[in-house]
């Protein structure tokens, strides 16, 4: 069921409303190696609902993104949020090089997958950012800094205070942690979830909300967006089985009948 307390995050497009104002989110994802990130996660930032997404990322990904979502614009220019990292890998100095300028923009990111241990969070303000890891991410993340847990709950709560940072630690229950050290729990998740490029489609719906809102509490931002992708698979999986773009596909109905609850 919709959490009411979220759902104005939600916002449907007014008659002042053109595609700047809805928000623009940026993303510099995806590489050759794994274009289908870059895809997933610009489709489902548009079926979440936003004014405008741009892509930045190499050609061949770039000819990908623009067949499939003609809406999108190409390179660089003016955005409310970022997605950044997910299907990028650190030897890739094309998209590393990207990564790194829309860092340095003051805008609120969403960092997934790749860019999780490239970024210099001394380099971010305190509270800017989403971080997306898997748990395998996670040890990841803590190895950078040279710290190990074995519970998730610890793990999270650490990865938050050392990064300064909201972070989700995805998975059936989704912990989510403060720097402050509180940590809130979201699920159990649709195990439909448990498909390749999910995490991506995830970062897309929380760049999309994130744009639409960019001074919205982060902590409500991962939660709502968390509850709308666990619903979209839910919703995808009546049918049979479920890949992440039946999940995208779910997300538009979702968003729907969620605004109007």
């Amino acid at each position: 069921m919709p959490a009411s307390h979220l759902t104005h995050l939600l916002r449907s497009p007014s008659v002042e409303d053109n595609k700047y104002t809805r928000g623009v989110v940026g993303f510099v994802t995806g590489s050759e190696a794994y274009p289908g990130a870059a895809l997933l996660g610009v489709s489902a930032a548009a079926r979440t609902g936003i004014g405008m997404i741009r892509y930045v990322g190499p050609e061949s990904v770039s000819k990908l993104v623009i067949e499939s979502r003609p809406e999108c614009v190409l390179g660089t220019g003016k955005v409310d949020a970022w997605v950044v990292g997910s299907g990028i890998s650190g030897d890739d100095s094309e998209q590393v090089e990207n990564l790194r300028s829309a860092l340095s923009d003051d805008k609120p990111k969403v960092i997934d997958a790749g860019a999780l241990t490239i970024v210099d969070y001394t380099k971010l303000s305190p509270l800017c950012a989403i971080l997306t890891p898997h748990a395998g991410e996670l040890a990841r993340l803590l190895d950078s800094f040279g710290r190990h847990f074995e519970l998730d709950y610890e793990a999270v709560q650490a990865a938050a205070a050392m990064t300064r940072q909201i972070v989700i630690l995805k998975g059936n229950t989704s912990l989510i942690a403060h720097p402050n050290g509180e940590v809130i729990a979201v699920g159990p998740n649709s195990t439909a979830l448990a498909t390749a490029g999910t995490g991506d489609v995830l970062a897309g719906v929380i760049g999309a909300i994130l744009a639409a809102n960019p001074l919205a509490d982060l902590v409500e931002v991962a939660e709502l967006a968390i509850l709308i992708h666990s619903d979209a698979a839910r919703r995808a999986s009546v049918s049979g089985p479920v890949v992440a773009m039946d999940v995208v596909d779910a997300l538009r109905a979702v968003v729907q009948d969620w605004r109007n609850s």
